[in-house]
């Protein structure tokens, strides 16, 4: 089809305002044209198709109803929100997306005015919108603020919180509920089976609703049937939990019948009052393949992407899954947690070959840890498989119920570094710098997939203290399960190449490009040596000190913030001696990371073989 003959619509919105000037049936036509516009575009740059596709009605109705940017919508996690981008103002730069240079696969402030919210975690919005709600109200603003969440981000702790302040503060908010029963894979917990059984009930919603309607100008009978609502309740549903927290309840409502979300959404902007509208989407709609198998269309990768991994290469993810049945085969008290992430952290084998010994908790990271507690408490081995960037939000988990009770919890930390497109939401660089901090923890990082083995079986060997292993996205082509294991002492570090007066120190993803500045290095004469510095805590007192005794230069390469990790302990070791060595660190900024492809953003942050060659050999000079 000609270009010009295509998205007819689609290429008329520059705005909301747009929007508002289409008439129903041009509305159905939008959505088709959106729904084909997000598949084409993100097919060949990669991103959230699965999500995005599930919103598109939903969009364009609150863009129909709303009065954008004075009104304003709160994107939950923000997967969701493609077609909010095309159709407030980004329609071209979708094409962009994700991508070195262009826009965020995420609602990100500093990109458009109508992004509220800079998201990437989940369970935030109901927070963030109340807090909205209640600065608008003190300044005497009445424009209208909705937060959408999903199911799945609804089993986040966070979003309760903010929901028991909703009902509290009684301010106007709507919250708006996008049940599709997934979060990235199938949501599990009571909370998705609570939402089922009022998805099963409308009997109740429906005559509620109905009387609320015919009574409308009529005060006392609405009191009459306000004191027999409790009763109604028990004798045609479930308690309806939202109401009980404050929120009126208002569902459940199809989400792509664009007309019944109009006359819904127009209906409840009339209310000053807390509300969670209750609707119904199929995450992955109109496109057959993500309807049938929205796990594996949650995020893509395009066809546009050349970065092909050879094929006797596998991922850390990959390597860690296949460890974790190894060690459930030899260890019976070794079990798995997941916060609603088994797909990315590679325990899908897991849990079909040890069903009993899996928990998925949902997206409740701090939860995860706390469990973990108490199953190593009771005398199990628990293992928590998380990203990097999620164990942000259990800090205090990990101090209080694990680190001060002396637990031997094992944290597998995927996505350790720089991720690439997903950006600075979820690049796992903070943790070393929480982490060191902590006492009596074990801190590490293998440089492959065999030392990744060889750590994993490391940590069930410590039985009095929690071990971190934290690994990179990307692939290893060292690997053989087949090969005998070999536990590294705790705090053992091992040299890779014999030099003389310098020594690079580098550990985890930062192993490879040593080598390779190692070989450029030698191509102009100069000759270092290479450690592998697999453990941050403990660390090799003794190789430090040997290290400094034989090579005048120490240079530190690491791919995490620049304070709490290798460089900080280097520092620290020699901040008393008098025949200190010189000492340089390379790691990466004390800022934010954009987003890009990870080589992008490794030469940006000059993390990358060749530029750290050269300012070596600067300095050697």
């Amino acid at each position: 089809m000609n270009e010009n003959n295509k998205y007819i619509l689609l290429r008329g919105i520059s705005g909301p305002a747009d929007i508002k000037k289409l008439t129903p049936g041009q509305l159905l036509q939008l959505a088709e044209e959106l729904r084909q516009y997000i598949i084409e575009v993100v097919s060949e740059t990669g991103g959230h198709l699965a999500p995005s596709l599930g919103t598109v009605e939903l969009t364009i109705a609150l863009l129909y109803v709303y009065d954008l940017p004075d009104d304003k919508i709160i994107w939950d996690v923000g997967h969701q929100a493609y077609p909010f981008k095309v159709l407030t103002g980004r329609r071209e730069a979708l094409k962009s997306i994700r991508q070195y240079g262009g826009i965020s696969g995420f609602p990100r402030r500093s990109e458009s005015s109508y992004d509220v919210v800079g998201v990437g975690h989940a369970s935030t919005s109901i927070s963030a919108g109340l807090g909205i709600a209640v600065a608008e109200s003190l300044q005497n603003l009445h424009n209208q603020i909705i937060a959408v969440i999903g199911d799945g981000a609804l089993t986040g702790g966070l979003a309760w919180e903010g929901m028991n302040n909703v009902g509290n503060l009684k301010k106007q908010l709507l919250v708006i509920l996008n049940d599709n029963e997934m979060s990235i894979s199938k949501n599990v917990g009571s909370i998705p089976k609570y939402l089922n059984r009022i998805v099963t009930t409308p009997f109740y919603n429906k005559v509620k609703d109905d009387i609320w309607g015919l009574t409308e100008n009529r005060r006392f009978l609405r009191r009459f049937l306000q004191n027999i609502k409790e009763s109604l309740k028990t004798l045609l549903s479930r308690p309806v939990m939202f109401d009980e927290l404050g929120l009126r309840y208002i569902g459940p409502v199809n989400g792509h019948s664009i007309p019944d979300l109009i006359r819904t959404l127009k209906r409840i902007k009339k209310l000053n009052q807390p509300i969670l509208l209750h609707i119904l989407t199929k995450k992955g709609k109109g496109l057959k393949a993500a309807e049938e198998n929205p796990t594996k269309y949650h995020g893509i990768k395009g066809n546009g992407c050349t970065a092909k991994a050879p094929c006797e290469s596998i991922s850390y993810t990959e390597v860690f899954g296949k460890c974790m049945i190894e060690l459930a085969e030899m260890h019976p008290d070794v079990v798995a947690i997941s916060a609603a992430m088994a797909d990315g952290t590679g325990l899908v084998d897991f849990s079909q070959h040890f069903p009993k010994r899996f928990y998925d908790v949902g997206i409740a990271e701090a939860h995860a840890v706390t469990f973990a507690s108490g199953l190593a408490i009771g005398g199990l081995r628990p293992v928590v498989a998380i990203y990097s960037t999620f164990m942000q939000r259990a800090v205090d988990s990990v101090i209080h119920d694990v680190m001060l009770q002396k637990l031997p919890v094992i944290f597998c930390m995927d996505r350790a570094g720089l991720v690439g497109e997903d950006g600075p939401t979820h690049h796992g660089v903070f943790d070393l710098s929480f982490l060191s901090m902590l006492p009596n923890a074990v801190v590490c990082a293998p440089k492959d997939g065999n030392e990744l083995r060889n750590l994993m079986h490391m940590a069930y060997a410590v039985k009095d203290k929690a071990v971190f292993i934290r690994y990179p996205r990307a692939n290893t082509h060292l690997f053989n399960i087949s090969e005998p294991v070999d536990i590294p002492g705790p705090g053992s570090w091992e040299i890779l190449r014999q030099g003389k007066r310098i020594a690079l120190l580098a550990y985890g993803s930062m192993v490879n490009t040593a080598e390779e500045v190692c070989t450029r290095l030698e191509a102009n004469k100069t000759s270092p040596t290479l450690v592998n510095a697999r453990f941050l805590k403990p660390y090799d007192k003794a190789m430090l000190d040997e290290l400094a005794k034989e090579h005048g230069l120490l240079v530190t390469l690491e791919e995490a913030a620049p304070r709490g990790g290798l460089r900080d302990t280097v520092l620290q070791h020699f901040q008393d001696a008098c025949n200190a060595p010189r000492i340089h660190s390379f790691s990466l900024p004390d800022d934010f990371v954009t987003h890009g492809s990870r080589d992008e953003l490794m030469k940006e942050v000059k993390l990358n073989a060749e530029s750290l060659c050269d300012t070596i050999l600067r300095i050697v000079k």
